[in-house]
């Protein structure tokens, strides 16, 4: 009896805890298939009837017809949203890259000092990004800008338009950069556990059979660490995608993502909520299906030694 009552209680907690974590994402999709009528009265319930005026309005920017609903597109959602996936995309895979290198020099080269980088680059990412917003403003809006009056700078401006000089600030690189850096830390920190596991009779095998030090490390180090790589991987995309503060600060209207297309959609005196819930459904698809797909390659990496007995 008393092992069936604990049963009874394991089970029961974990599905309030199911609960707890499909709930309110359930709650979004249905709304996001309300009008601000339905949402507000809260009468409905689960008794109303479903449009996709909201998505519409959202990805009014991208669709091949005009909603008849809308007489203007103002939330630019698309560009925000293509916007997200250059950065989130390109700042993994540059952050994985320096970040495998680094952790694989850690761990197989000896050099003075070793033990203090390895320690200090975790040391580093525990600094919160608020600290990092005003020094990284200035720098990409004063010291990293090219002259337009010299050659480069003159030449961008005369290429791609614009006035003032050519900044990091409110561009794609001035905001990767800063996710790059922001998240190589802990890449290099979660790699070399991973490398370490790695025999080095592999690599020697490797380097007999005449390959070279850039072939071992893709060839033969990286493909056993893919469990490694897939959660670093995870991480990366994540912060970066959802990542709101440095963002605002970095980024122009031609290159703010889509968290700060919601917040700034969310007015004090004109909040759509179906809209809202409707960009927030869209916006946690792709890192939805990031971690499925990063997830299939730490799945495979943990039974790829499995053996029947």
């Amino acid at each position: 009896m008393q092992t069936q009552r604990g049963n009874a209680a394991f089970y029961a907690v974990i599905c309030v805890m199911v609960f707890m974590s499909i709930g309110p994402v359930l709650l979004m999709l249905v709304n996001s298939f309300k009008l601000d009528v339905d949402i507000i009265s809260g009468t409905s319930g689960l008794l109303f009837l479903p449009t996709i005026q909201n998505y519409e309005t959202a990805l009014c920017d991208v669709l091949w017809y005009e909603p008849e609903h809308l007489d203007f597109c103002s939330l630019k959602f698309g560009g925000a949203f293509v916007n997200s996936i250059i950065i989130a995309l390109v700042s993994t895979i540059l952050t994985l890259v320096i970040g495998s290198m680094a952790a694989y020099a850690l761990v197989r080269f000896r050099f003075m000092g070793r033990d203090t980088v390895s320690i200090s680059t975790l040391m580093v990412r525990m600094v919160p990004p608020a600290v990092l917003l005003v020094p990284v403003f200035g720098l990409w809006n004063n010291e990293f800008c090219l002259d337009r009056d010299g050659l480069i700078g003159g030449l961008i401006r005369d290429t791609f338009g614009g006035r003032g000089d050519v900044c990091l600030a409110g561009t794609h690189s001035g905001i990767i950069l800063i996710y790059v850096a922001m998240n190589l830390p802990f890449v290099i920190w979660i790699l070399q556990s991973f490398i370490v596991q790695v025999p080095r009779s592999l690599e020697e095998a490797a380097r007999v059979d005449g390959a070279g030090p850039f072939q071992v490390f893709f060839l033969v180090v990286l493909p056993l660490i893919k469990p490694g790589l897939a959660a670093a991987a995870i991480f990366t995309f994540r912060i970066a995608w959802n990542e709101y503060l440095l963002a605002s600060a970095l980024s122009d209207r031609n290159t703010k993502t889509v968290p700060i297309l919601i917040v700034n959609n969310m007015s004090e005196f004109n909040v759509e909520w179906g809209v809202i819930m409707a960009t927030g459904m869209l916006l946690a698809i792709p890192p939805i299906i990031f971690t499925l797909l990063a997830s299939r390659q730490i799945i495979t990496g943990m039974t790829a030694g499995a053996v029947k007995g």
